[in-house]
C-alpha cells in the first residue's frame, strides 16, 4: 500500500480535524509540521506525535520527508506557499478560499500544470456522501428553479472588532471577510450542482476595518436563478434549498450538510436522504487528495481546478460590487 507523506503548514483547530480524518486512511502518513516559531511548532508535534518540525518554509519545501502538504494558514500566505512546495514536486491540499483572487488561483492552476503535482482546494462539503446524495437527487425534483444557501455564524472576533480590536479574521491585509471565510460555502455547492450563473448582483454591510460582515447575492442563470446568504456578526438556523418544479431538497447545513431530505408537490410524499455518517467530516476531502496523487491526477472531478477558479471568479466580482480590496488585488 502506498502511502503519502503529509506535511502541515497552520497549527489551528481546522488541522486538528485534517489530522484527525487522516488518521482514518491507512494511506495517511503524518510526518511535519511547520511554524514561525519553534516553541509552536515543537508543541504541535508532541501533541500529535510528529516526527519532524520546520520553521523554514524553503527547507520544509525541499526536504524529502514530506510527499505532500496540507495548508491552512491565513488566505494572503495560500497562493505563494501553494506554489513554492509545489515547485518543490510536493502535492497541495489548500483550505479554503484557495487564494485571495482570481490571478492567485490561475497561477496556482498553472504550477499545478507545469509540475504535475495535486492540487486541490480543501471544500469539504462536496466531497462528503451526503453532497453525493444532493447531487443523485436533483432529478427527481423536476426542472430545478431556485437553489438557495444560508450560511450565518457569529463571529467570536466580532465583539473584539466592536471594541476596536481588530483580529485577524477581520484584516484585509489577511484577504478575509464574509464572503471568503464563510460564503464560499454556499458557492462553491452551486458551482459544482450548476456551473458558474451569467450575472451576479451582490449586496453588504462593510466593517470599520475594511471587509465585508455578511451579504446577501442574487444570481442568474438560463433557466433558474440563486440566491446566497451569509454573515459573521449574525447567526441564523435557516435549511438551504434546492427548488424544483415537482419537489425541493432541503439541506440542513450547507457547510456540513448532515441531513438532506426530499419533499414533493404531493405533501404527503417524502424521502429522507441523509445517509448513516460512519466517517469523520473530512474523512472524504483526505481520502479523494491520496486518491488523485496516487492516481497521478492533478485535479478533483469535484473540487476541480475550474470549480475552484470559477468560485473566485465569482467572489472577485462580489468584493467589487460591494467595495471590499485586499492589498493581494494590487
Amino acid at each position: 500500500m502506498q502511502q503519502i507523506k503529509f506535511g502541515i503548514i497552520g497549527t489551528n483547530s481546522i488541522s486538528d480535524k485534517i489530522i484527525a480524518a487522516g488518521g482514518g486512511d491507512k494511506r495517511f502518513v503524518l510526518s511535519a509540521v511547520y511554524s514561525r516559531t519553534e516553541e509552536t511548532a515543537k508543541k504541535f508535534a508532541e501533541k500529535h506525535n510528529i516526527p519532524h518540525t520546520f520553521t523554514s518554509l524553503q527547507k520544509m519545501a525541499s526536504s524529502s520527508v514530506i510527499d505532500a502538504v496540507y495548508i491552512a494558514s491565513p488566505n494572503s500566505f495560500h497562493a505563494q506557499q501553494s506554489i513554492l512546495f509545489m515547485e518543490h514536486g510536493k502535492h497541495v491540499l489548500c483550505e479554503k478560499p484557495l487564494a485571495s483572487n482570481a490571478k492567485e488561483v490561475k497561477k496556482m492552476i498553472e504550477t499545478s500544470q507545469k509540475k504535475r503535482v495535486t492540487l486541490m482546494e480543501a471544500m469539504m462539503p462536496t466531497l462528503k456522501r451526503e453532497f453525493d446524495v444532493v447531487q443523485d437527487s436533483i432529478k427527481k425534483i423536476g426542472q430545478v428553479r431556485h437553489y438557495f444557501a444560508s450560511y450565518c455564524q457569529y463571529s467570536s472576533r466580532y465583539d473584539d472588532l466592536r471594541a476596536g480590536i481588530v483580529h485577524n479574521a477581520f484584516k484585509p491585509e489577511f484577504s478575509n471577510g464574509a464572503v471568503v471565510d464563510i460564503g464560499t460555502y454556499t458557492i462553491y455547492p452551486m458551482i459544482v450542482l450548476f456551473g458558474k450563473p451569467k450575472k451576479v448582483n451582490a449586496a453588504g454591510l462593510i466593517t470599520k476595518s475594511g471587509v465585508d460582515a455578511n451579504g446577501t447575492v442574487h444570481f442568474e442563470y438560463d433557466r433558474m436563478n440563486a440566491t446566497v446568504i451569509y454573515s459573521k456578526i449574525s447567526d441564523s438556523s435557516l435549511p438551504s434549498e434546492i427548488q424544483g418544479e415537482d419537489g425541493y431538497i432541503i439541506i440542513d447545513k450547507i457547510n456540513y450538510m448532515k441531513e438532506i431530505s426530499l419533499k414533493y408537490r404531493d405533501r404527503d410524499k417524502k424521502e429522507y436522504l441523509f445517509p448513516i455518517q460512519d466517517f469523520d467530516d473530512y474523512f472524504h476531502e483526505i481520502k479523494e487528495f491520496i486518491d488523485l496523487i496516487i492516481a497521478g491526477k492533478i485535479e478533483s472531478e469535484i473540487n476541480s481546478h475550474q470549480n475552484s477558479l470559477e468560485t473566485i471568479e465569482i467572489i472577485d466580482e462580489i468584493r467589487k460590487q460591494i467595495g471590499v480590496s485586499f492589498p493581494a488585488d494590487l
